[in-house]
């Protein structure tokens, strides 16, 4: 690749690159002048609540796939008031007649 002297004009590619560049640049400013406008910016406890149940989800996720990995059970996710992350089920059986 070959070097312009100063003020020559840059090759074709090189211009669409920087402009490309210059365009997400922009717009990723927008973005962040969008969420630091008051009013459109969740609060902590937003943040927070939103973590909190991103790690549930994680916790529940792992505990499901090591009870199915380790037991002849079946288990499904559920919220419990007793902190319980995942609950066996237990079929129904029919009587017989």
């Amino acid at each position: 690749m070959s070097t312009n002297p100063p003020g020559q004009a840059l090759p074709n590619k090189t211009r669409v690159a920087i402009l490309a560049e210059l365009e997400r640049e922009r717009r990723r400013l927008m973005q962040n002048h969008t969420l630091n406008t008051p009013g459109a910016r969740p609060s902590m406890k937003e943040f927070r609540d939103n973590a909190e149940q991103q790690h549930i989800a994680a916790q529940q996720k792992a505990a499901l796939q090591h009870a199915h990995a380790h037991s002849s059970g079946f288990f499904i996710t559920q919220d419990s008031s007793f902190g319980n992350l995942i609950l066996p089920v237990i079929p129904r059986l029919e009587p017989e007649s």
